[in-house]
């Protein structure tokens, strides 16, 4: 073993432990990429990276989609959209045994469609649908349970602030991206509604039916959601039919659903300077992480970890699959300990570059997309996964008065239905691909 690779697994290792610690990871990765690179380089290559590192790594124009997306989610929180998503869905589902629960799912990939961001979802849809569960006595782990894993949704369903970072580390196409994940996503939307199904079939007190509805109040309550889908068309339809790129459709989902919150009289100007302020602090945040990854990422590569990894995966002899397999379990454990985003920036430029190398008969720019889809996945499931499911703790503090270990317990159903759709995306890439190959 090279001392420059030594020390590039030292830097590894001292990362871990900082993170073990608690120190924000963007700090952490920003000191060990910062000290390490002085190490194998010396301070004046450092500074002078330094010089343009930061001008160079925001200046990308693709990057300018994720303050849009944040701010489009911002503002559809404030503008009664995910109260109106719920009443629609739970107008066409709420009468049936787990119907309530099931109306939550839908209003969460509904809204996901608008957020991005699976906290983000969680955190708004478990204020509006926890309420309703309780009041028709749904089990608690079913009720906080499906809010916590329907907040995944916002990760996959496009647009996913977490896909566009993914798609600017691998150099992959944003709108491809989007494309390929649309059938997943609605994959994940079926598989929860099933699972519901089945869980109040097998305990059939966790989900009494709720009450009927007049027919009026099914069409009232679709004609509200309405706006929902002309800004989900105009946004991702004119993605996928290549009528604009996504930061401008991200610029004109950020004004229709400002319209929409002027026009209901939900969004004035100091909900909007909130909505700015909230966006700003977020984009802040997301910024200063990809900053740390990718002064990290350059003390790496100088170490030589990254291709280290590859080599030693590829001359290990195992079944690409298995390798996949391994990458992908990582990948759960990863997510457990920290949220979507940086584990995807700590992670995918070690496993990318043995991905790379593999040979699961697709081309290099579908690996890219399939292998991107499978991760986002996986990091849906460390959200819900023991001990540190981020959902979970969302969840938790909105229904205080359920154990955490209750809503663990209700996560478990969709965990396994989840891990049940890795392995038919992993079996069938077809499946991701498929509309993908369809549009371009």
């Amino acid at each position: 073993m090279g001392s420059e690779l030594l020390i590039g697994l030292l830097g590894l290792g001292g990362l871990v432990g900082l993170i073990a610690l608690r120190v924000p990871i963007a700090y952490a990765m920003m000191l060990v990429g910062a000290v390490g690179t002085a190490v194998l380089s010396g301070h004046a290559i450092l500074l002078s990276q330094l010089k343009t590192l930061a001008y160079g790594q925001f200046s990308i124009y693709d990057l300018s989609v994720v303050p849009m997306f944040v701010l489009m989610g911002n503002i559809a929180t404030r503008a009664g959209l995910s109260r109106d998503l719920f009443r629609a869905a739970n107008a066409w589902l709420g009468w049936m045994r787990g119907g309530v629960a099931m109306a939550a799912i839908a209003a969460c990939a509904g809204f996901g469609s608008v957020c991005g961001s699976s906290l983000a979802t969680a955190s708004t849809m478990g204020q509006v649908a926890l309420p309703e569960l309780r009041r028709y006595r749904y089990k608690p782990s079913l009720a906080t349970g499906t809010v916590a894993a329907g907040g995944v949704l916002g990760i996959l369903i496009p647009p996913s602030i977490v896909l566009v970072v993914y798609a600017i580390i691998v150099e992959a196409n944003i709108a491809h991206m989007f494309i390929a994940a649309f059938v997943p996503g609605i994959l994940a939307v079926f598989f929860f509604l099933a699972t519901i199904a089945l869980y109040v079939r097998l305990v059939p007190d966790a989900g009494p039916p709720g009450d009927r509805v007049s027919r009026r109040e099914i069409l009232d309550s679709s004609i509200a959601v309405v706006p929902v889908v002309v800004i989900f068309g105009l946004v991702i339809g004119g993605i996928y039919f290549g009528f604009f790129n996504p930061t401008p459709a991200a610029a004109i989902g950020v004004f229709l659903v400002l319209l929409y919150g002027v026009a209901r009289r939900l969004v004035g100007w100091s909900g909007l300077r909130q909505a700015l302020l909230d966006t700003a602090k977020t984009t802040g945040m997301i910024y200063l992480i990809l900053l740390g990854a990718e002064l990290l990422k350059i003390f790496m590569s100088r170490g030589g970890v990254p291709q280290a990894a590859a080599e030693m995966m590829a001359g290990s002899g195992l079944p690409p699959l298995v390798v996949l397999g391994l990458l992908l379990a990582a990948l759960i454990l990863l997510g457990c300990l920290m949220d979507s985003l940086s584990m995807i920036l700590l992670a995918i430029p070690f496993f990318w570059p043995v991905v790379a190398q593999l040979d699961f008969g697709l081309g290099p720019e579908e690996t890219k997309i399939w292998f991107g889809i499978l991760a986002l996945i996986v990091v849906e499931l460390g959200l819900i996964t023991p001990p540190v499911g981020m959902n979970v703790f969302v969840i938790n503090a909105l229904a205080r008065d359920v154990p955490m270990s209750e809503t663990f317990r209700g996560v478990m159903p969709f965990f396994f239905v989840e891990l049940l759709r890795v392995v038919l995306l992993v079996a069938f890439p077809g499946l991701t691909l498929f509309l993908l190959r369809l549009l371009t």
